[in-house]
């Protein structure tokens, strides 16, 4: 069985840009990534997106790598966007994230989108809560 892995993690503490970055996230229970815009809201505390969801983009020209969409974690080897609402993800032995919404709804087209005519976080992007067992 493939095992699925963080290939990065980001955040950007003003929304609506490419999330930075880091070396480490702190991830509060029922709050988010700590320092990250999106941090607080009930439902969409942590943004998640695959590393093969970013190759499709990169496939197309793009010239974009983890943190580009927005994504607060990227991962590999899982097809986040199979997940389904209520499915929890283990992030070491203390972090849960309990999948909250697939995709969104963008109310202003990205820099991606608007160069491309497309963006994959729309489709393919996870949100999730956080709390720790």
């Amino acid at each position: 069985m493939p095992i699925a892995r963080v290939v990065a993690v980001s955040l950007n503490a003003v929304k609506g840009q490419a999330k930075l970055n880091q070396r480490e996230l702190n991830l509060l229970a029922g709050y988010g990534v700590q320092g990250d815009a999106h941090a607080g809201t009930p439902l969409r505390q942590v943004s998640l997106l695959s590393l093969e969801s970013i190759g499709k983009m990169r496939a197309r020209g793009a010239e974009v790598g983890p943190g580009s969409f927005g994504e607060n974690i990227t991962t590999e080897g899982i097809s986040l966007h199979e997940l389904k609402v209520g499915d929890v993800l283990a992030l070491g032995e203390r972090v849960l994230l309990q999948v909250s919404q697939l995709g969104k709804r963008c109310h202003d087209r990205c820099a991606i989108y608007r160069r491309l005519g497309d963006c994959v976080m729309p489709r393919e992007g996870v949100f999730a809560v956080v709390s720790v067992s």
